[in-house]
């Protein structure tokens, strides 16, 4: 299956109880735990992969810790009843499902590494950093930064299950893509709806778009990169500037331009004349984007505070 093939939604209702799916089978519109098979993952596969050890590693410590920017949220939103709703009953609960999937796969895939030890060091300067004062001045630019945050995720998980050899790696990042990009689908609906009231500008909107892109060359895939390194001394004899170029070149590699250059502009509301435009001619800032960031963030702040 390629990038391109995945379902992008479906119903999150399921059957009951539905026998373990092995790797590679079509899986249903939404999946639990139990439909990974873990017990399948191959370690040769992995045994010339570092990269993905580090990606999918430092990708289970940020899920995990999306309780934390979730709650955050939650109170945000609290006045709306629908959007809080959803974040605490549907949102928050896939995120955590990522967090729970991919720690699993790390422990069955790397079980000499410390799991735990590493993950209370990355929470514990993650958590002081992630606070309800640090979101977006308004509903609209948040649910626009929400946006950029989804773009960037569904981009590392659709390279990830592009690039996997390892069967369950691939099919565990083929199942966060699918979430990740109905996840946004979701931001950007309400997004509509408060921009709608607010009427922002497009300028103001960029700003925010462009801020939240920016800031993911720091942040929380930085903090999960040195609670790492301290837990695997060799991975202080590279940079973590240097990491993020190594997964932007993985990005650009497997994931093609044009699906997330095309949901990082919707929230612009460009003539589809102009995205079409930019899409054709975004090589360039696709590498910007690609060659310093880490795409995977749960929430940081955008670019000011918000307003009391």
């Amino acid at each position: 299956m390629l990038y391109s093939d995945l379902p992008l939604e479906g119903p999150t209702v399921r059957p009951a109880a539905r026998p373990r799916r092995a790797p590679g089978e079509a899986r249903p519109s939404h999946w639990r735990l139990a439909d990974i098979d873990f017990g399948a993952i191959d370690r040769t596969a992995l045994a010339d992969d570092p990269l993905a050890f580090r990606i999918v590693f430092m990708a289970s410590l940020i899920e995990t810790g999306a309780e934390v920017y979730a709650g955050n949220l939650v109170r945000y939103f609290a006045g709306d009843v629908e959007l809080a709703g959803w974040l605490r009953g549907a949102w928050e609960p896939e995120e955590l499902q990522h967090g729970r999937a991919l720690r699993t796969y790390v422990e069955r895939a790397w079980p000499h590494v410390d799991w735990q030890g590493t993950f209370d060091r990355f929470f514990a300067t993650y958590s002081r950093t992630c606070t309800v004062a640090d979101l977006a001045p308004s509903p609209a630019l948040e649910l626009a930064a929400r946006c950029m945050v989804e773009t960037g995720t569904a981009a590392l998980y659709g390279a990830l299950h592009r690039h996997a050899s390892e069967p369950v790696l691939k099919d565990l990042a083929g199942c966060i893509f699918s979430d990740e990009v109905r996840h946004y689908k979701h931001f950007y609906r309400h997004f509509l709806l408060y921009q709608a009231r607010e009427r922002r500008s497009r300028w103001r909107v960029g700003r925010t778009l462009f801020a939240r892109l920016a800031e993911t060359r720091t942040g929380d895939g930085e903090h999960a990169y040195r609670a790492l390194e301290q837990t695997v001394p060799a991975l202080a004899e590279e940079s973590y500037r240097d990491f993020t170029r190594e997964v932007g070149a993985f990005i650009r590699a497997n994931a093609p331009p044009d699906m997330p250059v095309r949901m990082g502009l919707k929230p612009l509301s460009l003539p589809q004349v102009v995205e079409d435009w930019i899409v054709r001619h975004a090589a360039p800032a696709y590498a910007w984007w690609t060659g310093g960031a880490l795409p995977y963030s749960i929430g940081r702040p955008t670019d000011e505070p918000r307003r009391r």
